[in-house]
């Protein structure tokens, strides 16, 4: 699959255009992370899909959603296979896994093997990376 390729300045302007958070730019163009418990949709428990910002793929669906503690909205599992890309992720001085936008590389988050069952996964996700579309 080709991914969704744009210039800084078009990125820039279509999350203008959606009125994303002002960190949504650093967060899904370069890989920035926002403050715990500071997201929208950290404590946001409405039924829906859980769309990416930056190119409107679906990620997750709020029947995965749970309450991880750590400041970030959680998920079990992504909504279909191939929605979403893994890279091992170094930085910091950590061995972690981030996880990108299989449509258009945006940057999401990061994935443990700390969730529930039967998954065992935790998708902590950035809220600026993500729009919602209620059900």
């Amino acid at each position: 699959m080709t991914k969704i390729q744009k210039t800084d300045a078009q990125w820039r302007e279509l999350l203008a255009a959606k009125n994303a958070e002002p960190v949504a730019y650093a967060v899904t163009r370069q890989a920035a992370t926002e403050r715990p418990f500071t997201g929208k949709y950290e404590g946001h428990w409405a039924k829906g899909i859980y769309r990416c910002i930056c190119c409107d793929a679906e990620l997750f669906n709020s029947d995965t959603k749970f309450d991880a503690g750590c400041g970030w909205p959680s998920f079990s599992r992504a909504s279909a296979d191939g929605a979403i890309e893994e890279r091992v992720d170094t930085s910091h001085g950590m061995r972690r896994v981030e996880t990108v936008c299989a449509q258009c590389g945006a940057h999401l988050g990061h994935v443990f093997e700390d969730g529930p069952a039967p998954t065992g996964l935790r998708y902590c996700m950035n809220s600026a990376s993500l729009d919602f579309e209620p059900s």
